[in-house]
C-alpha cells in the first residue's frame, strides 16, 4: 500500500499499488538528467573560460558579463512560445531539434575569433536551450504520480548541478592544458551524443506501453498517481497564455522562482572569477574549489527536495505545507551566499557558499514541481515557459549586474548582498503571492476568479 493524493492539498488517500510496477518511469528520469547535465556543461564552460577569453580578446568584466548573459536573452525571449509549442507538439520532438542546436552553438563559440562570433553563438544557445526546462517539467508531469516528482526532479535538476561538480574540473583542466576553445569542443560532442540518447530512449507513456517499453500496472500507477495526460488539449496558446498571465499564482510561483534563478547565476557565472580575485587562486585550482559547493548541493538536493519531501508528502498528503516549508527553510539558508562578502579566507567562503548552494538546490524540486501541480490540465508547458521565462528575465540581470558591481567597486560583496535582497523577496512571493498550492481550472472554466 502507499499513500497517494487525488488532488493538490487533498487528505491522502490509501490506494493499492500492484507489487511489481515496473520502473521505466525512473528511466525517463535519467534520460531527462543526462540532458540537464549536457545543457548545464554548456553553460558552465564560459565561466571557466572567461579569464582567458578576457585576456585573448582584451575586455572587462562589464563585457564579459554582457557575453555570459547573451544566451539568456534569446533563451528568456523564447520561454511563452516555447512552452505553448510544446504543449502543442510535444517534448520529443521539439528536444530533438534543441540538442542539435546546442552543438552547433558549441562548435561555433569553438570557432569564435572575436567577441561578435561569440556573442552570436551564445544567442543560439539560448535558442537550443529554450525548451529544456519547460519541457523537462511536462515530461515529469506526464511521467510521474505526485508523490514522485520531488524526487524525480531532484533528478532533473540535479544533474545541473552535477555538471558543475564534474564539469568545472574538467573545463579548468582543458582549458588550461590546451585553450578555451577545447572546452567548446568537448561540450559539442556531448551535445551530439545526448541528441542520438534522446532520439533512440524518449517517448511518452502511451507510446512506451504500445510499444512493451512500459508495463499497464505501471501507466496506470502512474495516472492514477495525477500524472497529466500527454494527449490532454489546449484551447490555444494565446488564448492559455493571457489566461495564465493574468493568475495570482502564476506570479507568486514565477517571481518565487526568478528569485533562484539570479542567485542561482551569480553563483554559476562568477564563482571562479571570485575566487581568482578574492583569494589569488588559479584556474585549475579555482575549478577544483568550484566544486566543492556544487558537490554540497547535489547531496542536499537528493536528500532533502527529493526523498524527504516525497516522504513526508506522502505522509500528509499536504502539499501546500510541505512545499512551502521546504521553500521557505531552503531559501533561508541560500542567504548563506551573502556571508561570502565578508570572508576573509576561502575555507570560511566554501562554507558560506555551500550552506547557500544547498539552500538553492533545495529550493529547485519544491518550486518547479508546483508547475505541474497548479497548470491547469494541458497547459504545463505553458506555465512552465512562463515561469521560465520570468526566471530568466531577472537572470539575464545576475552577470550583467555582478560585473559591474566588480568594475566600480573592485570586489564582490556588493554583488552577494544584492543577491540576499533577492532572495528574500523570492521568499515574500512564494508564501504571500503563490497561495494555496492547487491546480487552476482551465481556461475555458474561468469564472472571473483571480486566484
Amino acid at each position: 500500500m502507499t499513500t497517494q493524493t487525488s488532488e493538490p492539498g487533498s487528505s491522502p488517500t490509501k490506494t493499492a499499488v500492484p507489487q511489481k510496477i515496473g520502473r521505466a518511469r525512473w528511466g525517463i528520469a535519467g534520460v531527462l538528467g543526462v540532458g540537464m547535465f549536457v545543457n548545464y556543461i554548456d553553460r558552465v564552460n564560459l565561466s571557466i573560460a572567461a579569464p582567458e577569453i578576457m585576456r585573448d580578446f582584451d575586455i572587462s568584466a562589464s563585457q564579459m558579463g554582457m557575453v555570459s548573459s547573451a544566451f539568456l536573452w534569446t533563451y528568456a525571449m523564447l520561454q511563452m512560445p516555447i512552452g505553448s509549442f510544446i504543449d502543442r507538439i510535444g517534448v520529443r520532438w521539439v528536444n530533438r531539434a534543441a540538442a542539435f542546436l546546442w552543438a552547433v552553438a558549441s562548435f561555433a563559440s569553438a570557432a569564435a575569433g572575436g567577441l561578435g562570433m561569440l556573442l552570436v553563438a551564445r544567442l543560439v544557445l539560448g535558442v537550443g536551450e529554450a525548451p529544456t526546462v519547460p519541457a523537462g517539467w511536462k515530461a515529469i508531469g506526464q511521467w510521474f504520480p505526485k508523490q514522485e516528482r520531488g524526487t524525480a526532479t531532484s533528478i532533473f535538476d540535479g544533474c545541473a548541478k552535477i555538471s558543475n561538480v564534474i564539469g568545472i574540473p574538467i573545463m579548468a583542466f582543458l582549458v588550461t592544458t590546451f585553450s578555451w576553445h577545447a572546452a567548446f569542443i568537448f561540450t559539442g560532442i556531448l551535445s551530439v551524443a545526448y541528441l542520438a540518447i534522446w532520439w533512440l530512449l524518449y517517448q511518452t507513456p502511451k507510446e512506451a506501453l504500445a510499444k512493451g517499453r512500459l508495463s499497464q500496472a505501471e501507466f496506470d500507477y502512474i495516472r492514477e498517481g495525477g500524472a497529466e495526460d500527454e494527449e490532454a488539449e489546449t484551447s490555444g496558446s494565446l488564448n492559455g497564455l493571457g489566461y495564465l498571465l493574468r493568475r495570482r499564482k502564476t506570479w507568486g510561483l514565477a517571481l518565487g522562482y526568478a528569485s533562484y534563478t539570479y542567485a542561482y547565476y551569480v553563483l554559476l557565472t562568477w564563482l571562479p572569477a571570485y575566487l581568482e580575485k578574492s583569494f589569488g587562486v588559479n584556474l585549475l585550482k579555482g575549478g577544483i574549489y568550484t566544486m566543492i559547493p556544487w558537490l554540497v548541493a547535489v547531496i542536499a538536493q537528493f536528500l532533502i527536495a527529493g526523498i524527504l519531501m516525497d516522504r513526508w508528502l506522502a505522509k500528509t498528503g499536504d502539499v501546500t505545507k510541505v512545499r512551502r516549508t521546504v521553500l521557505v527553510v531552503s531559501l533561508l539558508a541560500s542567504l548563506a551566499v551573502t556571508g561570502a562578502a565578508y570572508a576573509g579566507s576561502i575555507a570560511v567562503a566554501l562554507i558560506f557558499l555551500s550552506i547557500g548552494a544547498a539552500g538553492l538546490a533545495v529550493s529547485v524540486p519544491a518550486g518547479s514541481s508546483i508547475v505541474a501541480l497548479i497548470a491547469p490540465e494541458g497547459y504545463t508547458g505553458s506555465l512552465g515557459g512562463i515561469v521560465n521565462f520570468v526566471a530568466n528575465l531577472l537572470g539575464i540581470a545576475a552577470p550583467i549586474v555582478t560585473g559591474m558591481v566588480v568594475d566600480a567597486t573592485g570586489s564582490f560583496a556588493g554583488a552577494f548582498i544584492a543577491t540576499g535582497a533577492v532572495l528574500i523577496g523570492g521568499i515574500f512571493c512564494y508564501t504571500v503571492v503563490l497561495g494555496k498550492i492547487e491546480r487552476m481550472p482551465a481556461p475555458q472554466a474561468q469564472k472571473g476568479t483571480t486566484t
